[in-house]
């Protein structure tokens, strides 16, 4: 089979640097309570990455240690704009465990 022309080329992630993997962080009320709670870390990170992207992402921005990484694909929503229907973008958020008494500060 051919590939179309217009296909997206795919950047090895393994490449990717540190603050391409993790976009920015994710604040709600679920997440900060997440943070104060369970030491949890929830960011919008890139739709390619791993949980071993994500995890080497961290050591090298923050230099902590990451317990466990879990990740969630959010479906874009349906949108209206007037008549017309669209939709939002799917993305990628990732929930970032750290070990016992490591933390970062985000929110400066």
């Amino acid at each position: 089979m051919k590939r179309s022309v217009l296909a997206r080329k795919r950047v090895p992630v393994a490449t990717m640097e540190p603050y391409r993997v993790i976009r920015r962080p994710h604040v709600s009320e679920k997440t900060t309570d997440l943070t104060q709670n369970n030491n949890t870390y929830v960011f919008r990170v890139d739709s390619q990455a791993t949980k071993t992207d994500i995890s080497q992402a961290m050591v090298k921005i923050w230099n902590v240690t990451v317990k466990s990484v879990r990740i969630i694909n959010v479906r874009g929503k349906a949108k209206r704009m007037g008549r017309i229907m669209g939709k939002s973008k799917p993305w990628k958020k990732a929930l970032v465990t750290l070990a016992e008494g490591q933390g970062i500060d985000i929110l400066r």
